[in-house]
């Protein structure tokens, strides 16, 4: 079993081989320069790495870039291994990244909170309170109330 730190180490290492190699190497149209690999995992025995990409386009970029990734993973492991030097090269496996997706439905429900926060603020303007303006009870107002409820003697 390897340790974290050497896993990590390695992630590292796969990233930025698979982005150079991406950016210099490979001659697929379908990858061009729209994809982006945006993270790296490694397992604990550094047998298996997950790289995570981007890719930035419609659907069908997408599903082309994944096509590309799948077409060049020999190539990719190769220069993985070229620039690793371990016994073992990991097997690569591309799994598209959520991130920009998650990201941006975060940015709508923000968006609708603001929107609802701005329809609050507006019907809110004019109203006054249902009671006083402080409805909390203060020491002074509760002496005052248990003389005037209280039984004379």
């Amino acid at each position: 079993m390897a340790d974290n730190a050497r896993a990590k180490k390695l992630a590292d290492l796969i990233q930025v081989v698979v982005a150079e190699k991406l950016q210099r190497g490979i001659k697929d149209p379908r990858l061009g320069t729209h994809v982006t690999i945006t993270d790296t995992r490694v397992t604990g025995d550094l047998r298996e790495a997950t790289v995570f990409y981007t890719v930035y386009g419609d659907d069908e970029e997408r599903a082309s870039a994944a096509a590309g990734l799948e077409s060049a993973k020999g190539i990719l492991r190769s220069a993985v291994g070229a620039a690793a030097g371990t016994k073992f090269t990991p097997t690569l496996a591309f799994v598209a990244d959520a991130l920009p997706d998650n990201a941006r439905a975060i940015e709508d429900l923000l968006d609708r909170a603001r929107a609802s926060d701005a329809k609050v603020r507006e019907a809110s303007s004019g109203a006054t309170y249902a009671g006083d303006a402080d409805p909390y009870r203060k020491p002074e107002d509760e002496s005052d109330e248990n003389d005037e409820g209280s039984p004379s003697a």
